[in-house]
């Protein structure tokens, strides 16, 4: 005979506490265990077995109870006493205890069922059983194949309710709706700068250690964030995945693909809340906010000099270690700066992109519209501390402050002779190299400088 508050239906035992529906283990199936919820029809308590179902409900296969037999002989449900089987489906909501946490030996990291644990444990022995039958790629959960295969269908069935953006991952819309929310609960303990996420944080966190975890293996470079080297691992590839649909221009990252559509559609949804003037990227907008602040936040460790940004110094240190990487494909000349290339490409090209508004000429490089622009309007924003001369130019005031300081930094390998200028330590050159670039299109005399040649050309026009 069952206890009043234990029933047997269909040979299987239930427990139909009041404050509880758990369906006890069967001794012979004890992994194949679930939650149902049994309904007595002579309750007077309705209502709040009803309340009891729908928690049931929400949580879905709740937690597995994972002692083992070794561990226990027997579970006891806390409210009628019953003994049960040890591999049992818990609800928490209802007050059953949580089964012991399962243990790395390698870590030392607890987890709540063996399944977690296994998967786990492959951080450690590098085992990808699961793998993409589209790209190969492979992955240590199923999960994580999952979320990867939305990459190949574009699948996105995360959906923000306030602005009906979609995402593949729970994740994604979860950061996303801190842009809304303007919720940033992660905090740096060095600085106080806040994240909307915790990725963010700890990319952040290397700006202050210096870690750089990851590390090409094909020339040495190391990085503090995992996508950057994915991106640099394209370069030595050549793949370019991510295609612009208007014009066929290929990139290696996503990023730079998206700040490249503005340019066809003209977007530039960042302010600057100083001057108002508005851009395509965040990225350009940090950088122009310094030259509200005078920020220079990247220093130099040969000379001292300090630079608003991280590309400035990368090129600025090429100064001192003489590296051109980038090398024209057409005359083999090599540069130490990628827009330095792409500018002198077009000297074979003659591509001249940049038109002036006003007059209509066109330049091979913006900087050099820029300066153009100058002539126009007669604007000098850049002034001598020493003297108080003003300059359209930046380069024209570095190249003049020389001339207080008496710095000569461009220094022939040749014969050691110093200059000042770059140009002229190039025209020097030409004086060891024998070169004459510079020709009279009347009588074919050739010369090392532009200057004397047109000094020359004055003996023919007269």
């Amino acid at each position: 005979m069952l206890s009043k508050t234990c029933n047997k239906i269909n040979g299987e035992n239930y427990c139909n506490n009041q404050s509880s529906c758990l369906k006890h283990c069967r001794k012979s199936t004890p992994q194949a265990t679930t939650l149902r919820y049994i309904k007595d029809g002579k309750s007077n308590e309705e209502g709040h077995n009803q309340s009891i179902e729908q928690s049931l409900m929400k949580t879905s296969a709740s937690m597995k109870h994972t002692r083992t037999a070794r561990e226990a002989k027997s579970c006891h449900f806390n409210q009628c006493g019953k003994p049960m089987r040890q591999n049992l489906y818990i609800a928490n909501d209802v007050g059953i205890p949580r089964g012991e946490k399962h243990c790395c030996q390698e870590c030392g990291k607890g987890f709540s069922s063996t399944s977690h644990l296994n998967t786990h444990m492959r951080t450690h022995t590098g085992e990808k059983p699961h793998c993409c039958q589209v790209c190969g790629e492979r992955f240590s959960a199923a999960s994580s194949l999952t979320r990867h295969n939305r990459t190949h269908t574009g699948e996105k069935p995360y959906c923000c309710h306030r602005c009906r953006k979609r995402f593949s991952f729970a994740g994604t819309l979860t950061k996303h709706m801190r842009t809304h929310t303007a919720e940033k609960p992660y905090c740096c303990q060095e600085c106080g700068k806040s994240f909307s996420a915790a990725d963010a944080l700890t990319v952040h966190m290397r700006t202050h250690t210096g870690e750089k975890p990851y590390c090409c293996q094909e020339c040495g470079i190391r990085f503090s964030v995992a996508g950057n080297l994915t991106a640099h691992m394209r370069m030595h590839s050549g793949y370019k995945p991510y295609c612009c649909q208007k014009c066929g221009k290929r990139y290696y990252h996503s990023s730079n693909l998206t700040k490249h559509m503005r340019t066809h559609t003209g977007r530039k949804p960042h302010c600057c809340q100083e001057c108002g003037k508005k851009f395509s990227c965040t990225s350009s907008l940090t950088l122009h906010m310094r030259t509200h602040t005078g920020e220079k936040p990247y220093g130099c460790q040969e000379c001292g000099k300090r630079f608003s940004s991280a590309c400035h110094l990368n090129r600025h240190m090429r100064t001192h270690t003489g590296e051109k990487p980038h090398c024209c494909q057409v005359c083999e000349k090599r540069f130490s700066s990628g827009d330095n290339l792409t500018t002198h490409m077009r000297t074979h090209t003659g591509e001249k992109p940049c038109f002036c508004q006003k007059c209509g000429k066109s330049f091979s490089a913006g900087s050099t519209l820029a300066h153009h622009m100058r002539t126009h309007t007669g604007d000098k924003p850049y002034c001598c501390q020493e003297c108080g001369k003003s300059f359209s130019e930046a380069g024209s005031l570095t190249q003049h402050m020389r001339t207080h300081t008496g710095e000569k930094p461009y220094c022939c390998q040749e014969c050691g002779k110093k200059f000042s200028i770059s140009g002229n330590l190039t025209r020097h050159m030409r004086t060891h190299t024998g070169e004459k670039r510079h020709c009279c299109q009347n009588c074919g005399q050739r010369f090392t400088a532009a200057s004397s040649l047109t000094k020359h050309m004055r003996t023919h026009t007269g």
